[in-house]
């Protein structure tokens, strides 16, 4: 299935923004360098025609597409914690693309229809323009869920962003990273990433068979690199607080400097928020908690998480498809 390309707006030139792309990695450094907490650094946002290279199952659950093309190239990737959003036609078929705006984009009213997936895998030097690899949970019903089915190769489709990386400083020598199969991506990323020294615990929230059919493997064979720890929370055994449960049930301690990140059903993260201030005792840039979806809602925006978002130009981090 391809989605049409429209004779609206060109994407932003990517060499444009190269002077803006070395300062967003330099500020990325400044925070990894620094003794502060953990902040957001915005990126230049450019909208990018991408190609379907191929497309594999991860496990039962999850499709991985495998993205690139000519469009690719110069996409700016620092943290683990990285979105693109996928743009497709409206329900009467229109494509409505956003507009280059400076280092933002515009977007349209009507508003597009979009769909968030964060960044599982980015190589800029992988064939010919590089390789993005984008994980979708897949289900019955879901606009990006079918499109990725129907996908074959050579199919194209519209992405903008990375409009920002979280920044987190190499002093936190413990993470704690709590999440459903849409947050996996990130998990497994962060994990891979890990330096030595930093004592890791990942707890994923799974729904009976669901995640155990061989989407965690590439999360546990990480974690056993970097001599991590991976829980599972079984939301059909033990009930729909049982991320939640599973997060409690950690120690606090030793001492250390801990982040912790947290992501997945909107409602399911939200005791995270409370449980993460008060019972870890961790304030303003020791962790970040975000809702990706909202069980029984198309399209769902975290507001309780609207430092994400770019004013008007409407970039935040929501409306990941479950």
């Amino acid at each position: 299935m391809t989605v049409p390309a429209p004779s609206g707006p060109p994407s932003a030139d990517p060499g444009a923004a190269q002077a803006t792309a070395g300062t967003a990695a330099a500020e990325v450094a400044a925070v990894r360098a620094g003794d502060g907490g953990a902040r957001r650094v915005l990126y230049p946002i450019l909208l990018r025609e991408l190609t379907v290279l191929r497309g594999r199952r991860v496990g039962a659950a999850l499709l991985r597409l495998t993205l690139g093309g000519p469009g690719l190239p110069g996409l700016i990737s620092h943290c683990p914690d990285e979105h693109v959003r996928l743009v497709f036609p409206g329900h009467d078929g229109v494509l409505r693309l956003p507009e280059p705006d400076g280092d933002e984009l515009r977007w349209p009213r009507p508003r597009a229809v979009t769909r968030d997936y964060s960044l599982r895998r980015f190589d800029p030097d992988a064939g010919e323009y590089g390789e993005l690899d984008l994980d979708v949970v897949l289900h019955d019903g879901g606009l990006a869920s079918g499109w990725a089915r129907a996908a074959t190769p050579g199919d194209r489709i519209h992405a903008a962003g990375p409009p920002d990386g979280l920044a987190v400083p190499d002093r936190f020598d413990r993470l704690l990273l709590a999440g459903d199969l849409t947050a996996l991506p990130t998990m497994t990323r962060w994990v891979e990433r890990l330096g030595p020294g930093t004592e890791a615990r990942v707890v994923v929230e799974v729904d009976g068979a669901t995640g155990r059919s061989g989407e965690l493997d590439e999360l546990e064979t990480a974690a056993a690199r970097a001599g991590a720890t991976v829980l599972s929370a079984d939301r059909r055994a033990d009930g729909p607080d049982a991320l939640a449960r599973a997060v409690a049930a950690l120690p606090t301690g030793p001492d250390g400097r801990l982040f912790a990140w947290a992501a997945g059903e909107a409602g399911t993260v939200k005791p995270l928020r409370r449980m993460l201030r008060d019972r870890f005792g961790l304030g303003p840039g020791e962790h970040d908690v975000t809702g990706y979806w909202k069980r029984g809602v198309a399209e769902f925006d975290d507001h309780d998480h609207g430092q994400h978002d770019r004013g008007q130009h409407d970039h935040g981090r929501h409306d990941h498809e479950h």
